[in-house]
């Protein structure tokens, strides 16, 4: 069984008596220059076909309006133009990734669609019922409170609004979860390492994964927070989920 530990948590990164919020900031400045390089090794590419499947399953909503919390490198706000919203608001607490995002825009000229915010997945800086539909991809584990953050996207959504959410999985059966417990505790550090430069970044994800109440377990948290329905979707041989919520 999966420890659910999600408010938070001990996380095997940064200083002691950091919050997790400090601790998941510093982490991702630290390695943001890397971050997308790393993405691809370390999923094989996956993650491109991961975040499209995700955007897919929201066409049929039709949004005019996307927000993507934990953006990050804004790798799901520039894949979710695809559904031609009017706009796109791409929201992260780092600012080194962001930064990188911020280039990724220009280089594509998007900068009159897709706009990154510096924010707190857990006070959306948003007007309630603002959104016509949201994502989150590989960011909904690094919530401090998962609870808390689930309640905010639930508010900005609109009624009848989407909530599609990516987040590492591990497979159920063997010997494909030992295999993928290996790969994550042994071989993600130190490519994480080799690459980055930071180890430590890349031992919080196996660990961050263990933490996270996956299945049914993470669709219940949702509809505590006020989403009325979901389903998910096991993705790369169980290396990933799909969650779609709808409020």
């Amino acid at each position: 069984m999966y420890e659910q530990k999600l408010d938070n948590p001990v996380t095997p990164y940064g200083k002691a008596g950091q919050s997790k919020k400090s601790e998941v900031t510093e982490m991702f400045d630290n390695i943001a220059p890397r971050y997308d390089l790393l993405n691809r090794a370390l999923t094989f590419r996956l993650d491109v076909g991961w975040r499209r499947k995700a955007v897919r399953m929201l066409r049929p909503y039709q949004p005019k309006t996307v927000v993507d919390i934990a953006t990050g490198t804004a790798d799901f706000a520039i894949e979710a133009r695809s559904l031609h919203p009017e706009r796109i608001i791409g929201i992260d607490i780092s600012a080194e990734m962001l930064r990188i995002g911020r280039e990724k825009i220009a280089a594509r000229s998007l900068g009159g669609l897709i706009e990154l915010r510096q924010g707190d997945s857990e006070a959306l800086d948003l007007p309630d019922g603002s959104a016509d539909a949201v994502t989150v991809g590989f960011g909904v584990r690094n919530f401090e409170n998962l609870d808390l953050g689930l309640r905010e996207i639930c508010r900005i959504l609109r009624p009848g609004g989407a909530l599609a959410v990516l987040e590492p999985s591990f497979p159920v059966g063997f010997p494909a979860r030992q295999l993928f417990q290996l790969y994550f505790g042994v071989v993600t550090p130190f490519i994480g390492k080799l690459v980055s430069g930071d180890s430590s970044a890349y031992r919080y994800l196996p660990a961050s994964v263990q933490a996270f109440p996956h299945g049914e377990a993470f669709l219940e948290r949702c509809r505590q927070a006020g989403f009325r329905k979901g389903q998910f979707l096991s993705l790369g041989f169980g290396a990933c989920a799909l969650y779609l919520l709808e409020k």
